[in-house]
């Protein structure tokens, strides 16, 4: 069984560049890292930050990094994560999805983004497992990516880590406007919502309540747009159990991270 975890990676390349508003996410992901096996054969990872038509899965010898943030540092633009790729089990796990009816397309030229190497740097500095970045597929539909992650959770080696990539809370206007508490009323309902979610054993149906989370009190204002939400539904649909919450607060606003 694959270790699994979804980390909300912050903003940009803040977390690295030693953003007094990041030192909880910072110092959150590193403890989560010692949770984690030290030493997994390849991470998979799942980013925000790469859509496509259906699902791909990078299968480069050793993929560049792709700076896709705007606006920061020069020194920001020249962090490096040496990380392998992974083709020939890239080609493998593609194979297996499509024997189960999920199609993953190779990417021979894709980078790994932000979403990637930022938590990353954090929580494996010295850059030296393999890596796979998968996409999600431009739908962002919860029950499309529930049944990716139930196939991909068949696909992998028992010795691989799942990073789901995000943010639990991820709408950009609301990041720098005033926190009023009724905002802060909004975000605290959905995170709240999100821990119960994937932590309370009384929940018998997750994909059920995934599939309406865009009705529950918060969860629009939280996610405008739901690609930083999604990573997190695959996830808890390959460890098809309930995890952990790991609670913090970035840019001032309450946070989560999660651990199966």
């Amino acid at each position: 069984m694959s270790a699994v975890a979804f980390v909300s990676h912050g903003g940009g390349p803040m977390p690295i560049l030693g953003d007094p508003s990041h030192d909880e996410l910072v110092s959150t992901l590193k403890g989560l890292a010692q949770q984690l096996p030290k030493q997994p054969s390849v991470i998979i990872m799942l980013s925000a930050h790469w859509e496509t038509n259906g699902f791909e899965i990078t299968s480069g010898t050793a993929p560049e990094l792709i700076y896709d943030y705007y606006g920061f540092p020069e020194a920001s633009y020249q962090l490096q994560y040496p990380a392998p790729g992974a083709p020939q089990l890239a080609k493998e796990i593609a194979h297996i999805m499509q024997a189960q009816g999920t199609s993953i397309r190779l990417n021979e030229t894709r980078g790994f983004d932000h979403g990637m190497f930022i938590p990353l740097m954090l929580m494996y500095p010295e850059a030296n497992i393999p890596v796979l970045q998968i996409s999600l597929t431009s739908s962002l539909s919860p029950s499309e990516h529930w049944l990716f992650g139930e196939r991909l959770a068949n696909s992998l080696p028992e010795d691989a880590l799942v990073i789901g990539s995000g943010f639990s809370f991820h709408n950009m206007r609301a990041f720098f406007a005033p926190k009023t508490p009724q905002m802060n009323q909004a975000v605290h309902a959905f995170q709240a919502w999100l821990d119960e979610t994937v932590t309370s054993p009384d929940v018998q149906d997750a994909q059920e309540r995934w599939a309406n989370w865009s009705s529950v009190e918060g969860g629009r204002f939280c996610h405008p747009r739901e690609e930083h939400l999604v990573p997190l539904i695959i996830c808890h649909a390959i460890a098809q159990k309930q995890g952990a919450s790991v609670p913090f607060t970035a840019l001032d606003v309450e946070a989560r991270h999660f651990i199966w």
